[in-house]
């Protein structure tokens, strides 16, 4: 059932545990341009993982390799794979993962830890796929970068004792969760066999400002308004989209904007904070989506920001926030 307007509105008051968070721990995330931003982002992460529940390489209940995918222009993008170290009788589900950072910044490194914990806790093949950034390489690149990776992770699950009956699910974080929510529409339109089952959205950009229907106008406000979030700035925002160099027209950009609409795309399990300017966008969507006859899931952390989980770890709502989508991921699994 969507949440109520009150409900939403009562979640954009910050939490005090998460002032306290940033007061300790302010981000210092700096930049002139957007390669020099990407760089900055890069080292305050890095020096945040130890704090993770899973601060790196688990040899002995995970197997990583690297791979080199063929895209459509000739290139190759890279690719991690996550399996687990004994093999299950019978193969394993199949997650493609696609990394946050708007879609100019981030690595592989954003999403191992998840991709650690599900192949270690679910028995999953997790594939972690190195999209190319703009500006260097501007909308669409991530998007069809995505789907050959789709493709090369189809046509190479059983040799990684992937058994695509047992799902199939793609997943992302902010841009990466847009990215996922395009790949479950083209798997839609495409009638892609075996088909994706699942889709994880952890707060995704999903609905620009000026591709808002007109009837949701009213209830499209965190973009301008969550001004307290820690994380994403308007003028963060600003300077990704001036990267990315998006088509306002095109539903690869704006997959809630789909013109054949949602019925028939995988189920999805979402998570989105109440101080995230990306809130109301993602709850419109979620909407969308069950009015389609599309089952979801949703967790949303009143007073919490975007992606606040990987940028204070140590708060005990982060420690929830893992322990969700691990459950949320356990969902998308269910047949």
């Amino acid at each position: 059932m969507p949440l109520s307007r009150e409900a939403i509105q009562s979640s954009g008051t910050i939490s005090p545990t998460c002032t306290a968070a940033v007061a300790a721990n302010p981000i210092s995330v700096t930049g002139t341009d957007i390669l020099s931003f990407r760089a900055s982002r890069a080292e305050h992460l890095k020096a945040l993982r130890h704090l993770y529940p899973i601060p790196g390489p688990i040899p002995e209940q995970v197997v990583e390799t690297d791979h080199q995918v063929p895209v459509r222009d000739g290139s190759k993008i890279a690719v991690r794979v996550y399996e687990p170290k004994y093999k299950r009788e019978g193969g394993s589900p199949l997650i493609l993962a696609y990394h946050e950072g708007g879609w100019s910044m981030g690595d592989l490194t954003d999403e191992e830890m998840n991709c650690r914990m599900w192949t270690r806790d679910l028995g999953a093949v997790c594939i972690n796929v190195e999209y190319r950034l703009a500006p260097e390489h501007p909308f669409p690149t991530a998007i069809t970068d995505s789907w050959d990776a789709l493709l090369w992770a189809i046509s190479h699950a059983q040799s990684f004792n992937a058994n695509l009956s047992l799902g199939l699910i793609v997943e992302g974080a902010s841009a990466g969760g847009n990215i996922a929510a395009v790949m479950a529409h083209m798997a839609r339109d495409a009638k892609l066999e075996p088909p994706v089952t699942g889709q994880y959205l952890c707060a995704p950009a999903v609905l620009h400002p000026t591709g808002v229907p007109e009837q949701y106008r009213d209830e499209y406000w965190s973009r301008e308004g969550a001004e307290s979030d820690p994380v994403l700035k308007k003028n963060a925002i600003d300077g990704i989209l001036a990267a990315y160099n998006p088509d306002p027209t095109s539903w690869l950009w704006e997959p809630f904007n789909h013109p054949a609409g949602h019925i028939g795309v995988a189920k999805a399990y979402i998570q989105i904070g109440g101080i995230d300017p990306l809130r109301d966008e993602t709850l419109l969507y979620e909407r969308e989506l069950l009015a389609s006859g599309v089952e979801t899931k949703l967790d949303l952390y009143a007073g919490y920001g975007h992606m606040f989980h990987a940028n204070f770890p140590t708060m005990q709502r982060s420690r929830q926030f893992w322990g969700d989508m691990l459950e949320g991921m356990r969902w998308l699994l269910e047949r």
